[in-house]
């Protein structure tokens, strides 16, 4: 039997959360872990109980808002968000928890994670936020990409790679 890795296992996960996401533009997903146990997930849509973006269309999109800029103005809650306010909705601390994520956190995210605790970050594709990325090289948060690639941008003392 091929056993897969801890790290295939949860990105896997993910990737399969991120199914659930309800965003017109990027659907991701996220789970959070410690110790090998998973404590939380999810996926990127609006908040609960309100309309999702299927019904309504992509405000960003209706404005032409590019990529990485201006999250403000969206009704969804990003993954990680999401897999953080979970937890806490359970009661579940996720300090020192690993975050895997199929997409690199934006600036929102990022400082949500570093408070929160997280210790270290896995993702899959690389996401053009470069204030995320020098929030993230100011702490202790591991980061990497998994499946790691050959392209890689060394930023400060974080490598991150770039898609």
């Amino acid at each position: 039997m091929n056993r897969p890795s801890n790290d295939q296992y949860f990105m896997d996960m993910a990737e399969l959360v991120s199914s659930r996401s309800t965003c017109i533009r990027r659907k991701v997903g996220a789970v959070i872990v410690r110790e090998k146990h998973i404590l939380s997930t999810g996926y990127n849509g609006s908040p609960k109980g309100t309309k999702h973006c299927e019904e309504l269309g992509c405000i960003r999109d209706q404005l032409n808002i590019p990529s990485g800029t201006r999250h403000e103005l969206c009704r969804g809650v990003h993954a990680e968000q999401n897999a953080v306010a979970q937890a806490a909705y359970f009661g579940i601390s996720v300090n020192g928890g690993t975050l895997y994520t199929t997409t690199f956190p934006c600036s929102m995210c990022a400082k949500i994670l570093i408070n929160s605790g997280i210790v270290e970050i896995v993702y899959h594709t690389g996401y053009m936020d470069d204030l995320s990325k020098e929030l993230l090289s100011e702490t202790n948060i591991n980061i990497r990409r998994y499946p790691p690639e050959e392209e890689v941008l060394n930023n400060s003392e974080k490598t991150y790679i770039i898609n």
